[in-house]
């Protein structure tokens, strides 16, 4: 991590952008660490490949400024910005086979015949794909093909690593061993990376930083952890995995625990992360895999935590998890997806569910959109 007095690799200052009167970023600043692996996450729409084109040099910025390495590059032309580019659509040229496709970018940098040799071969063993210099990309997989656009954007040394939904053209086993891989090279290189995608998993699993975006403005950006345990509004803590929401009023505090009346009648014990007020309105988060499910005639109640009695409305078994949707005696229904046990509850059983204080995230009310 970059000490406080070092400059960014990557800064957005006020980026604005506009096509017509349709605003698609709005007022942006961002600051990304060298190093580090950046995602913009967010819906279609929401702006994200609008920024990474802008650092591209594909878009220029309506106002604003976006500096790489302290130095100003909204007039500086594309091919003198050193930068990796990966696309969804791989980019290769059909026609030139695979040294020609990485070897590229090198052609224009007054690098010998002799370096972009080893650099191509070196670049290739980094993709762990050595040896397919002779082939066609028509002869290659897709995973293999996104291996060979990744040693073209790497073997220039960049910068700054730039990917727009890279993985997504990818089966989902391919997809997993992609974002392995990409995570596992970004470390190993040290570049500072900016990854754009939809996909909930690929930038909680890969990001040293998500910045949450919707419709042009950032909602959130922090670490993985962060943003997905503490969102800090309704729609980062709904398009970040799988989330129950119920509303209610903050009635006091126990045992340094906020207590909450909510709406259904149900009490409930949160902790206090931010100062809440009694009379407050708020909103409560719990994640589906933080509710714990079980039979009914098996639980025992422990002191300090929220359960609630329902049944089994409907499940659906995932592999190593069970989704559960579980009808409340009092209240509404309750996601929860529980690890797989040694039994698998029925439609009809009557069960209780139980949560942590610690995994009760609480909102504003106001923070909720309409």
């Amino acid at each position: 991590m970059a000490s406080d007095d070092k400059q960014p690799m990557v800064q957005f200052k006020g980026i604005l952008k506009r096509f017509g009167n349709v605003v698609a970023v709005e007022k942006m600043d961002i600051d990304i660490e060298e190093g580090s692996l950046v995602t913009l996450l967010g819906p279609s729409g929401c702006g994200k490949t609008t920024l990474l084109r802008m650092v591209a040099g594909l878009e220029d910025p309506t106002d604003g400024d976006i500096f790489i390495k302290g130095v100003r590059i909204n007039d500086t032309p594309i091919h003198k910005r050193n930068l990796g580019m990966i696309f969804q659509n791989y980019a290769l040229f059909p026609h030139k086979n695979i040294f020609d496709n990485v070897a590229f970018g090198l052609k224009y940098r007054a690098v010998s015949k002799d370096d972009i040799k080893k650099k191509v071969t070196r670049a290739l063993e980094m993709v762990r794909l050595p040896g397919v210099e002779n082939r066609m990309p028509a002869q290659l997989s897709g995973g293999q093909q996104q291996r060979i656009a990744l040693a073209r954007a790497i073997v220039i040394e960049p910068d700054v690593l730039l990917m727009d939904e890279p993985l997504s053209a990818l089966d989902e086993n391919l997809r997993e061993e992609m974002r392995r891989e990409v995570d596992n090279l970004q470390s190993i290189l040290g570049v500072t990376t900016i990854f754009v995608t939809h996909d909930q998993r690929e930038a909680l699993s890969m990001s040293d930083k998500i910045v949450v975006m919707r419709e042009g403005l950032k909602l959130q950006e922090g670490s993985p952890e962060e943003v997905y345990n503490r969102p800090a509004n309704h729609f980062v803590a709904d398009f970040l995995g799988h989330s129950n929401f119920s509303t209610g009023v903050v009635t006091g505090r126990q045992n340094g625990l906020v207590t909450i009346t909510l709406d259904s009648g149900n009490h409930l014990l949160a902790e206090p992360f931010g100062d809440w007020t009694p009379g407050e309105r708020v909103e409560v988060v719990v994640r589906a895999q933080r509710f714990e499910a079980f039979l009914k005639k098996d639980f025992t109640p422990h002191e300090g935590m929220n359960h609630f009695e329902g049944k089994i409305r409907d499940r659906s078994y995932m592999g190593g998890e069970v989704s559960y949707f579980i009808e409340l005696n009092v209240g509404p229904e309750i996601h929860a997806i529980s690890m797989m046990r040694s039994r698998i509850y029925d439609i009809g059983d009557e069960v209780v569910v139980q949560v942590a204080p610690r995994h009760c995230h609480l909102l504003r009310v106001e923070s909720s959109p309409p």
